[in-house]
């Protein structure tokens, strides 16, 4: 009965030391995780701030092409509107 006892002991020791390892390496493990999620969020943000920058740029093309294309179709309706008052004048 004291061998089952000594063993079972001996046994439970050993699962002890194994866990304490794993929970060591577990630990290890999660701070490089942690590492390089940081680093690909970083990465992240600068992509994120190159996007925003080539949106503000579209978007400020966008309103000097609407600007110029609504000149363009003013003066062009001025142009067909003062034909149509010279044809009505005569």
């Amino acid at each position: 009965m004291d061998f089952l006892i000594v063993t079972l002991y001996s046994l439970l020791i050993v699962l002890v030391i194994v866990l304490i390892i794993l929970g060591l390496k577990a630990i290890n493990t999660l701070s490089k995780v942690d590492v390089i999620l940081d680093n690909t969020k970083e990465k992240l943000d600068n992509l994120d701030a190159a996007f925003n920058l080539v949106g503000g740029i579209s978007s400020k093309i966008s309103e000097i092409t609407d600007t110029i294309v609504s000149n363009i179709l003013g003066f062009i309706t001025n142009i067909f509107k003062n034909k149509k008052e010279e044809k009505i004048d005569e």
